[in-house]
């Protein structure tokens, strides 16, 4: 199997596939291809505990694979998929892990319909150098989305992994659950340099707003949305969490605001929803 981007969450994956007797070949740029080939993947995880895996590398996927995960940020997704090419595939099966509800269009275009399948991530994971990840969340799940029995194999290796894996068919809820929940927590993070405990004291009003507007846009688009459960969960979350578009603005990294904010004021403006709080959000984020 391939992992295009081995950084936190791809990092991650390959690392635990590899320790489950897999072949994986990860697909990265140059730096890192030395940096895995020479010392590996090492992991430190509370859930899964401090381990070192070998793994291939390479600039570029040169052979057919059963699975490819894609998992880079949107941000690099147009030119990271020049290293896939899509005659070197053979029959395996795209699996996306990306944050949004529109990328999925753009790798069916390249790959074809039946070959990619949708997939979202509950994780917090950080790659601190190359081939260095730092696994904070006490849970690793995936739901992929398409045809169960397709994907039951697939869903049952990576269980074997160690990550809890389900299948939807329903791929538009499962990618609007993850959005709604998400973008108010990158949103309002990464606006204001606070974590999630912070925001849900300080910015309470803001982040209600926020997340019922979502909530409305979800709904909308045809997957019903509860904004007390959001809250719900926001509320259970460890205070110190931070979004991944927060500890990309903190590191100077480019942000996923056009996949995450932008995805949602688009499907907004098409269904005549009011986001004005995203708006505002948005215009604030995109003038810093």
């Amino acid at each position: 199997m391939a992992v295009l981007g081995p950084g936190g969450v791809g990092g991650l994956l390959a690392a635990l596939l590899s320790r489950a007797g897999h072949r994986v070949i990860c697909v990265a740029g140059d730096a890192t291809t030395r940096a895995l080939r020479e010392d590996g993947i090492r992991v430190r995880s509370g859930q899964f505990g401090d381990f070192t895996a070998t793994v291939e590398a390479d600039t570029e996927l040169r052979e057919p694979v059963d699975l490819c995960l894609i998992a880079v940020k949107h941000t690099a997704l147009e030119w990271a998929l020049e290293r896939i090419p899509p005659g070197v595939l053979g029959e395996g099966v795209v699996v996306p892990l990306l944050n949004g509800i529109e990328h999925p269009a753009v790798l069916r275009d390249r790959y074809g319909t039946e070959r990619v399948a949708p997939g979202i991530i509950r994780v917090e994971s950080t790659r601190t150098a190359p081939g260095t990840i730092e696994h904070g969340s006490p849970f690793t799940e995936i739901e992929l989305s398409g045809v169960h029995g397709r994907l039951a194999p697939l869903a049952a290796l990576l269980e074997d992994a160690g990550v809890r894996t389900r299948v939807v068919e329903d791929e538009t809820a499962a990618l609007w659950a993850k959005l709604a929940f998400l973008a108010p927590f990158a949103l309002l993070t990464t606006r204001y340099g606070r974590t999630i405990g912070e925001v849900r004291t300080e910015r309470r009003e803001e982040l209600v707003a926020l997340v019922e507007e979502a909530a409305a846009v979800s709904s909308a688009c045809g997957a019903p949305a509860d904004a007390a459960k959001a809250l719900a969960l926001y509320d259970a979350f460890p205070a110190g969490s931070k979004s991944s578009m927060q500890r990309d603005a903190e590191a100077g990294r480019p942000l996923e605001l056009d996949a995450i904010g932008g995805a949602l004021l688009r499907a907004a403006e098409r269904h005549g929803v009011p986001v004005p709080m995203a708006v505002r959000l948005m215009t604030e984020l995109s003038a810093d």
